[in-house]
């Protein structure tokens, strides 16, 4: 099955998948399936996991609907098993007040675990947009992100894009705003 086969987005909707894609190894795991199928033993290889707890977390996001077998072939009388994405994107439902994010805070693992001497780029910007700017960047975002990933070569090394455009909460500017003020 070549990527193009694939549904543009699985959407996360039950506790199940939400737990599944919760875990910061099972999202390393479907981080290696983005791009090509993969064993069991290539999965535990690519991520530095035993081949047991492979299996076991490649079983839980096949439950939960996120991987699936997409060929299997026989190796020495042993039927191996290539799992892939069950979608181009996985889109997670907003947290909930006071929940965290789980994108953010896998994205934020990874980036802290990337080797140190390797190129990163990472910015932070505080912006005041109106509610047209605001949706015009982030629609421009997104389409950049699309951009790339139409140009993803799965020969070439991961690079892992991650943004977060949002308001605040209230009562955060508010407080800055009297901090500023004394």
């Amino acid at each position: 099955m070549s990527e193009s086969d694939l549904p543009e987005t699985f959407h996360v909707t039950t506790e199940e998948q939400l737990r599944a894609v919760s875990n910061l190894t099972r999202h390393r795991i479907m981080a290696v399936l983005r791009f090509e199928p993969a064993t069991i033993t290539q999965i535990a290889t690519r991520v530095g996991l035993a081949k047991g707890s492979s299996s076991y977390h490649v079983r839980l996001l096949e439950r939960a609907g996120l991987v699936k077998v997409v060929r299997t072939r026989k190796v020495r009388g042993v039927t191996e098993r290539y799992y892939a994405m069950a979608a181009r994107s996985i889109e997670l439902p907003d947290p909930g007040p006071g929940q965290p994010d789980v994108l953010m805070r896998n994205a934020v693992a990874d980036l802290e675990e990337s080797p140190a001497d390797s190129v990163r780029h990472v910015k932070m910007a505080h912006l005041r947009l109106t509610d047209e700017q605001f949706a015009e960047l982030g629609a421009r975002l997104n389409a950049l992100a699309d951009e790339y990933r139409a140009l993803s070569d799965p020969t070439l090394p991961d690079v892992s894009l991650v943004f977060a455009l949002f308001r605040p909460a209230q009562r955060r500017q508010e407080e800055q705003e009297e901090g500023d003020a004394k």
